[in-house]
């Protein structure tokens, strides 16, 4: 298994912490779509939900803390 680089997947003003709730939440909506449509996953969710912000598929937008 390959182990991506968190510091390739983070931008300079995003924290580890929103990383890991993304790739979460990311692997539970992966894992939800593939039971509602009957599908088995030969790849765990968490895996799959990696890759795809590896490949800059999904942006982590976090909230201004100065607002």
């Amino acid at each position: 298994m390959s182990r991506p680089s968190v510091d390739d997947m983070l931008s300079g003003k995003q924290s580890r912490y929103s990383l890991v709730i993304a790739v979460a939440k990311r692997a539970r909506e992966i894992a939800q779509t593939a039971e509602d449509n009957g599908e088995i996953l030969t790849e765990k969710p968490v895996n799959m939900a990696l890759k795809e912000f590896q490949a800059h598929k999904f942006n982590i937008i976090e909230p201004d803390i100065n607002e």
